[in-house]
């Protein structure tokens, strides 16, 4: 299995859970699933906490914002995922990321990827194009086929937030494709049920999920990662934990602003 550098700031949050499985395809009508999450301008920020024999510190943020804009004539969400480590940290393993998708409003499908990230030294960039009418990802190494309803790893989040949990139960699996480093990755989510879970914003009742995780220098790989999604109408990310290599990370959201629904989750602020 292909190795990736991830940096927790971003990858933990922008549901970098990948791995080849032998699932079924994502059902076609995936394709035009409808935006009823979050609006634009929306912005949610992250504090990232790592630990080794467990103390955890204040490690690392990360950012999430939302545009709207217009690419080759289509509207589209031009959503920007940042993550950097704290300057205290950057001795140990500096990582300034940008993250960034454009997707179309009509049907929620990325048209455009681009990746920048630093991670330790490790640098890459990546402007990927998605021909939707060929089915085509065009990248800086060539032509890439795809399937129809594929992702990036940015567009995967916010495509998640879109889903409709009410109609789910709990160990179903959520299966989708994602491009990533070049490659189509069957994914999953699998839906594990409802939970209270207390974080450093406040104390949420919230969605339990597992996402796949690709096995890399960071993660362990398998279902390792847990992640809390509010059980609102937004379903923003309020606290992810999983196992690294070494030591263990954990993320909490610390602040949003112009949500699209009222976050009634929200039992009791800190």
């Amino acid at each position: 299995m292909k190795r990736i550098r991830l940096a927790a700031p971003l990858a933990l949050l922008l549901f970098s859970f990948s791995a080849k499985v032998t699932e079924a395809p994502p059902p076609q009508n995936f394709c035009g699933i409808t935006n009823v999450a979050f609006k634009v301008d929306e912005e949610v920020s992250f504090s990232v906490f790592y630990a080794v024999a467990g103390i955890y510190v204040d490690a690392g943020t990360a950012t999430f914002t939302s545009k709207l804009e217009t690419l080759n004539n289509r509207t589209v969400y031009h959503v920007t995922g940042e993550g950097k480590t704290n300057a205290s940290y950057d001795w140990v393993y500096k990582v300034r990321d940008k993250y960034e998708t454009y997707i179309d409003t009509a049907t929620m499908q990325p048209l455009k990827f681009v990746r920048n990230v630093n991670e330790g030294g490790y640098k890459k960039y990546q402007n990927i194009t998605f021909n939707k009418s060929a089915n085509t990802a065009i990248a800086t190494d060539g032509v890439f086929k795809v399937p129809a309803c594929v992702q990036d790893v940015v567009s995967s989040m916010y495509y998640a937030r879109n889903l409709d949990f009410s109609k789910l139960r709990p160990d179903d699996k959520i299966p989708f494709s994602m491009f990533l480093d070049n490659e189509v990755f069957n994914m999953y989510i699998r839906y594990l049920g409802k939970e209270e879970i207390k974080t450093k914003y406040g104390k949420f009742r919230a969605l339990k999920i597992k996402p796949l995780l690709l096995k890399g220098q960071i993660f362990e790989g398998g279902e390792n990662m847990t992640v809390w999604v509010t059980d609102d109408a937004n379903h923003i990310p309020v606290r992810v934990e999983s196992p690294l290599v070494v030591g263990k990370v954990k993320i909490d959201m610390m602040s949003h602003a112009n949500l699209r629904h009222p976050l009634t989750s929200l039992i009791k602020r800190r």
